[in-house]
Protein backbone atom coordinates (compact mmCIF):
# COMPACT_ATOMS: atom_id res chain seq x y z
CA UNK A 1 0.00 0.00 0.00
CA UNK A 2 1.47 3.21 -0.98
CA UNK A 3 1.87 6.36 1.28
CA UNK A 4 -1.54 8.45 0.14
CA UNK A 5 -3.19 5.08 -0.08
CA UNK A 6 -2.63 4.53 3.82
CA UNK A 7 -3.66 8.09 4.53
CA UNK A 8 -6.76 7.84 3.04
CA UNK A 9 -6.53 4.19 4.69
CA UNK A 10 -6.63 5.64 8.12
CA UNK A 11 -8.88 8.69 7.85
CA UNK A 12 -11.39 6.71 6.83
CA UNK A 13 -11.03 3.98 9.45
CA UNK A 14 -10.72 6.60 12.26
CA UNK A 15 -14.15 8.15 11.23
CA UNK A 16 -15.90 4.93 11.11
CA UNK A 17 -15.04 3.49 14.39
CA UNK A 18 -15.64 6.50 15.81
CA UNK A 19 -18.94 6.40 14.41
CA UNK A 20 -19.26 2.93 15.87
CA UNK A 21 -17.99 4.29 18.91
CA UNK A 22 -20.48 6.61 19.30
CA UNK A 23 -23.40 3.94 18.15
CA UNK A 24 -21.99 1.52 20.74
CA UNK A 25 -21.52 3.84 23.60
CA UNK A 26 -23.69 7.00 23.55
CA UNK A 27 -26.73 5.71 21.58
CA UNK A 28 -26.64 1.96 22.88
CA UNK A 29 -27.33 1.19 18.88
CA UNK A 30 -24.14 -0.86 17.34
CA UNK A 31 -24.79 -1.80 13.76
CA UNK A 32 -21.43 -4.21 14.09
CA UNK A 33 -20.84 -7.38 15.99
CA UNK A 34 -17.93 -7.07 18.45
CA UNK A 35 -15.79 -9.31 16.03
CA UNK A 36 -16.41 -6.41 12.98
CA UNK A 37 -15.43 -3.64 15.11
CA UNK A 38 -12.27 -5.45 16.37
CA UNK A 39 -11.50 -6.08 12.78
CA UNK A 40 -11.59 -2.24 11.75
CA UNK A 41 -9.43 -1.60 14.75
CA UNK A 42 -6.83 -4.05 14.49
CA UNK A 43 -6.10 -2.74 10.43
CA UNK A 44 -5.49 0.63 11.80
CA UNK A 45 -3.24 -0.48 14.70
CA UNK A 46 -1.62 -2.05 11.79
CA UNK A 47 -1.73 0.83 9.32
CA UNK A 48 -0.85 2.97 11.99
CA UNK A 49 2.49 0.83 13.13
CA UNK A 50 3.35 0.44 9.30
CA UNK A 51 2.85 4.20 8.84
CA UNK A 52 4.09 5.68 11.79
CA UNK A 53 3.63 8.83 10.40
CA UNK A 54 0.04 9.38 10.51
CA UNK A 55 0.13 8.37 14.47
CA UNK A 56 -2.64 11.17 15.91
CA UNK A 57 -2.83 11.06 19.79
CA UNK A 58 -6.68 11.41 18.88
CA UNK A 59 -6.61 8.19 16.97
CA UNK A 60 -9.17 5.47 18.59
CA UNK A 61 -6.23 3.35 18.71
CA UNK A 62 -5.22 5.49 21.62
CA UNK A 63 -8.45 5.52 23.94
CA UNK A 64 -10.86 2.99 25.52
CA UNK A 65 -14.16 3.50 23.96
CA UNK A 66 -16.41 5.14 25.97
CA UNK A 67 -19.75 5.26 27.52
CA UNK A 68 -20.01 8.34 29.40
CA UNK A 69 -23.44 9.77 29.46
CA UNK A 70 -24.40 13.32 30.18
CA UNK A 71 -27.11 12.28 32.81
CA UNK A 72 -24.61 11.16 35.52
CA UNK A 73 -21.89 12.68 37.43
CA UNK A 74 -18.14 11.97 36.00
CA UNK A 75 -15.07 11.21 38.58
CA UNK A 76 -11.73 10.51 37.40
CA UNK A 77 -10.49 7.20 38.34
CA UNK A 78 -7.93 6.58 40.84
CA UNK A 79 -5.73 4.06 38.09
CA UNK A 80 -7.41 4.46 34.40
CA UNK A 81 -9.30 1.29 33.61
CA UNK A 82 -8.24 -0.30 30.69
CA UNK A 83 -10.12 -2.51 27.78
CA UNK A 84 -8.60 -6.45 27.62
CA UNK A 85 -7.17 -6.92 24.12
CA UNK A 86 -8.49 -9.05 22.05
CA UNK A 87 -7.17 -12.28 20.37
CA UNK A 88 -8.24 -13.94 17.35
CA UNK A 89 -6.23 -16.66 15.89
CA UNK A 90 -3.34 -19.19 17.16
CA UNK A 91 -0.51 -17.16 16.33
CA UNK A 92 -1.55 -13.86 17.81
CA UNK A 93 -1.83 -16.29 21.14
CA UNK A 94 1.62 -17.54 20.73
CA UNK A 95 3.14 -13.80 20.61
CA UNK A 96 0.97 -13.11 23.87
CA UNK A 97 2.66 -16.43 25.51
CA UNK A 98 5.87 -15.23 24.60
CA UNK A 99 5.44 -11.81 25.70
CA UNK A 100 4.04 -13.12 29.31
CA UNK A 101 7.15 -15.66 29.45
CA UNK A 102 9.76 -12.87 28.68
CA UNK A 103 8.16 -11.09 31.53
CA UNK A 104 8.53 -13.62 34.12
CA UNK A 105 11.17 -15.93 35.73
CA UNK A 106 8.66 -18.82 37.13
CA UNK A 107 6.79 -21.15 35.14
CA UNK A 108 3.21 -19.46 33.59
CA UNK A 109 -0.06 -21.89 33.99
CA UNK A 110 -3.52 -20.78 32.14
CA UNK A 111 -6.61 -21.05 32.83
CA UNK A 112 -9.47 -19.64 30.90
CA UNK A 113 -13.03 -19.11 30.50
CA UNK A 114 -16.00 -17.68 28.54
CA UNK A 115 -16.06 -14.20 28.09
CA UNK A 116 -19.09 -11.90 29.68
CA UNK A 117 -19.75 -8.93 28.05
CA UNK A 118 -21.50 -7.09 30.90
CA UNK A 119 -21.11 -3.33 32.19
CA UNK A 120 -17.39 -2.70 33.50
CA UNK A 121 -17.77 -1.33 37.03
CA UNK A 122 -15.00 0.01 39.57
CA UNK A 123 -16.12 0.02 43.11
CA UNK A 124 -14.29 2.34 45.88
CA UNK A 125 -14.77 0.76 49.14
CA UNK A 126 -13.70 3.90 52.28
CA UNK A 127 -13.53 2.12 56.11
CA UNK A 128 -15.31 -0.50 54.67
CA UNK A 129 -18.15 1.31 53.19
CA UNK A 130 -18.77 1.40 49.41
CA UNK A 131 -17.97 4.72 48.42
CA UNK A 132 -18.60 5.28 44.97
CA UNK A 133 -19.22 2.94 41.91
CA UNK A 134 -18.10 4.35 38.34
CA UNK A 135 -18.25 2.79 34.57
CA UNK A 136 -15.68 2.51 32.98
CA UNK A 137 -16.18 5.77 30.80
CA UNK A 138 -12.99 6.55 28.55
CA UNK A 139 -10.88 5.05 30.98
CA UNK A 140 -9.48 7.54 32.48
CA UNK A 141 -13.12 8.92 34.12
CA UNK A 142 -16.75 7.08 34.43
CA UNK A 143 -20.06 8.07 35.29
CA UNK A 144 -20.82 7.61 38.92
CA UNK A 145 -23.51 4.94 38.86
CA UNK A 146 -23.30 4.50 42.86
CA UNK A 147 -27.33 4.28 43.38
CA UNK A 148 -27.77 2.42 40.43
CA UNK A 149 -25.41 -0.26 41.89
CA UNK A 150 -26.84 0.00 45.47
CA UNK A 151 -29.96 -1.77 43.95
CA UNK A 152 -27.78 -4.94 43.18
CA UNK A 153 -28.51 -7.37 46.04
CA UNK A 154 -24.75 -9.11 45.50
CA UNK A 155 -23.01 -5.99 45.67
CA UNK A 156 -21.96 -5.44 49.43
CA UNK A 157 -22.63 -1.55 50.73
CA UNK A 158 -20.65 -2.84 53.90
CA UNK A 159 -17.73 -5.08 54.19
CA UNK A 160 -16.38 -6.18 57.67
CA UNK A 161 -13.23 -7.68 57.71
CA UNK A 162 -10.12 -7.03 59.44
CA UNK A 163 -7.62 -8.34 56.68
CA UNK A 164 -9.11 -5.60 53.96
CA UNK A 165 -7.15 -2.40 53.50
CA UNK A 166 -9.02 1.16 54.81
CA UNK A 167 -9.42 2.13 50.73
CA UNK A 168 -9.61 -0.49 47.98
CA UNK A 169 -10.82 -0.83 44.46
CA UNK A 170 -13.14 -4.01 43.13
CA UNK A 171 -13.03 -3.88 39.53
CA UNK A 172 -15.11 -6.47 37.40
CA UNK A 173 -18.26 -6.96 35.04
CA UNK A 174 -21.63 -6.30 36.18
CA UNK A 175 -23.99 -8.99 34.50
CA UNK A 176 -27.82 -9.55 33.81
CA UNK A 177 -28.68 -13.19 33.94
CA UNK A 178 -30.17 -14.62 30.24
CA UNK A 179 -33.57 -15.15 31.90
CA UNK A 180 -34.06 -11.66 33.27
CA UNK A 181 -32.89 -10.67 30.04
CA UNK A 182 -35.45 -12.24 28.43
CA UNK A 183 -38.39 -11.70 30.56
CA UNK A 184 -37.47 -8.04 30.10
CA UNK A 185 -37.61 -8.20 26.15
CA UNK A 186 -41.03 -10.38 26.61
CA UNK A 187 -42.62 -7.68 29.34
CA UNK A 188 -41.12 -4.85 26.56
CA UNK A 189 -42.77 -6.67 23.70
CA UNK A 190 -46.54 -6.97 25.98
CA UNK A 191 -46.31 -3.18 26.38
CA UNK A 192 -45.15 -2.49 22.74
CA UNK A 193 -48.10 -4.21 21.54
CA UNK A 194 -51.10 -2.93 23.60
Amino acid sequence: MKQTEAKTRIEQLRKEITEHNYRYYVLNNPVITDFEFDILLNELETLEKKFPEFLSEDSPTRKVGSDISREFVQYEHRYPMLSLGNTYNEEELKEFDTRVRKGTATGVEYVCELKFDGASISLSYTAGRLERALTRGDGVKGDDVTLNIKTIKNIPHIVRSRSVPDEFIIRGEILMPLAVFEKINNQRIKISNE
